[in-house]
């Protein structure tokens, strides 16, 4: 299988999770850093699957990178390549199909829970219908494109994730591991404080996040294995064909 492409948006925000996965798989891949000054490709003719990651920026922020990634995602798309999209990754999939994004109803910080939907598209890529607690860090989300099949909501925000085929986006970080959370935690963030006092039901503290931690990150690496797989299953159709 060819390499997997990994765009990645901020310098100290990179695949974490989806990293070792790939690696305790034998799958290679190639990570592409737009802070760091990293090119994204031209095209995606050498790379057998797409992650998108989150960030800190808006979706419709006018960077050249945020676009060059909207390119490839259509590009992957186009040729049946899976890609998959981490909370900005996951917006940058549906504005590049055509829909809005926006202002979140509510933002969601921490361990929020996830409620998937009962289709069996749905059941596919999650399993039964059933309630996760899922690391969220988001302001703004996304409506869902044309032709996309809606697969998990919650109550702050209800697109969290859909399905295009063999292609995922998500409003949610599957990617979060114990080092990714702590930088997170010891960066802050300035709007945090903000969206914490008026934000109560779906803001956690610093405290909170970490004290859940301990007991929702071994179930959020299953979930995360189950995702991947689904994903990389589709990559693996493409190398074969």
């Amino acid at each position: 299988m060819k390499p997997v492409l990994i765009l990645q948006h901020m310098r100290h925000d990179g695949p974490a999770y989806l990293a070792r996965w790939l690696a305790d798989r034998g799958l290679a891949f190639d990570r592409r850093d737009a802070a760091s000054g990293d090119a994204f490709p031209a095209d995606m003719s050498a790379h057998g699957a797409l992650a998108v990651l989150g960030g800190a920026m808006s979706a419709n922020d006018p960077l050249p990178f945020l676009r060059d990634a909207e390119r490839l995602i259509l590009q992957a798309m186009q040729a049946g390549i899976p890609v998959i999209g981490h909370c900005l990754g996951g917006q940058l999939m549906a504005r590049a199909l055509g829909a809005r994004v926006q202002a979140s109803p509510a933002p969601e910080i921490g361990w929020q829970p996830l409620q998937v939907l009962d289709n069996p598209v749905a059941a596919q890529w999650f399993g039964p219908p059933a309630q996760h607690h899922v690391m969220h860090w988001h302001y703004e989300s996304f409506d869902l494109p044309p032709g996309a099949r809606w697969l998990a909501t919650s109550c702050a925000c209800p697109h969290q994730a859909f399905s295009i085929g063999p292609h995922l986006g998500m409003q949610f970080h599957i990617e979060i591991d114990e080092a990714k959370l702590q930088r997170w935690l010891d960066e802050g963030d300035p709007a945090w404080s903000e969206a914490l006092a008026q934000h109560a039901g779906s803001v956690q503290d610093k405290a909170t996040i970490l004290a859940h931690a301990a007991q929702r990150l071994q179930a959020h690496h299953r979930l995360a294995d189950r995702l991947y797989g689904r994903w990389i299953i589709g990559a693996s159709l493409v190398s074969a064909s």
